[in-house]
């Protein structure tokens, strides 16, 4: 009897190192197969990542070059409104300096029957022309020169009106 349990026994240990075996080689593969997944899921995150990195520096550039349109656009603006600026003011400059040495002289055109009645004929003409039928009367130099002033300031208001709805315009463009 010794001897079946012996053979038992040994038969025994072979079927506990055969499971033993196949058990190893069962995690070996396991551990294989799960290593190739989490390489593909890797792998398939970091193709994620890089084409993310990719559109948000393509998007960035864009963004940039939106920029530096919008950079070069309001500096030839600003050029451009300096100069308008800079003109106007020499305009108005020239003309006070016309007013003040008497080159030029303001009037205003009055009502001819408010003084002299209806139908009335100038009874003088001006050394420049004949004009029948209006009256000019001419305006104090520094009256003449304020109203000058006042209309510089009213261009220099419009042509910073116009600076300002250009470039509202070009930003709403450029925002579409």
């Amino acid at each position: 009897m010794k001897i079946d349990s012996v053979k038992w026994g040994g038969v025994l240990l072979i079927i506990l190192a055969l499971m033993a075996g196949s058990a190893w080689v069962a995690s070996a593969w396991q551990a294989n197969a799960y290593s190739q997944q989490l390489a593909a899921k890797e792998a398939a995150y970091q193709t994620e990542r890089t084409n993310l990195a990719n559109a948000n520096s393509a998007q960035i550039l864009a963004e940039q070059g939106k920029r530096l349109a919008l950079e070069q656009w309001l500096a030839a603006s600003d050029q451009s409104h300096y100069r308008a600026l800079t003109d106007e003011k020499t305009k108005q400059a020239r003309l006070r300096d016309r007013l003040a040495t008497a080159d030029l002289r303001l009037s205003v055109q009055l009502d001819a029957t408010a003084s002299t009645g209806c139908d009335a004929v100038q009874a003088t003409t001006g050394a420049c022309g004949m004009v029948h039928g209006t009256h000019r009367a001419r305006l104090d130099p520094a009256h003449a020169q304020r109203i000058i002033g006042i209309a510089g300031d009213g261009d220099q208001g419009l042509i910073a009106l116009q600076a300002c709805q250009a470039y509202a315009r070009k930003i709403g463009f450029m925002n579409l």
